[in-house]
């Protein structure tokens, strides 16, 4: 069970980085080429390779290359998925304390 933790505490490392976790919002819904992600993400090419680089060493996203094109994908939806859900976790704890700082708010009035 500890390799297993080491090896899930490896793939947190890697999504440790909000530009990481775009490129995963992004390739979500399928696969992409390196031009649209550059355009979506608004970042330079090098930058994006060098994330693409990590992710793809670590079994997040996969690589295609047709032509003179690479495309990238989700290389499992669980990822994805499981981003969600945390993202779902951190607008459930926003609007919590949202609602303490209104009951504070008020309660200085």
């Amino acid at each position: 069970m500890k390799q297993l933790f080491k090896l899930q505490a490896e793939i947190c490392k890697v999504l440790a980085n909000p530009k990481r976790l775009e490129v995963l919002y992004v390739l979500k819904d399928g696969e992409r080429s390196v031009g649209e992600l550059v355009k979506l993400l608004g970042i330079s090419k090098a930058n994006l390779s060098q994330h693409l680089a990590v992710m793809r060493s670590a079994g997040i996203v996969n690589a295609r290359r047709e032509g003179v094109n690479i495309y990238y994908s989700v290389a499992s939806k669980k990822i994805t998925e499981a981003c969600a859900i945390m993202r779902d976790v951190l607008m459930e704890k926003l609007e919590k304390d949202k609602d303490i700082l209104k009951a504070l708010r008020k309660g200085r009035a």
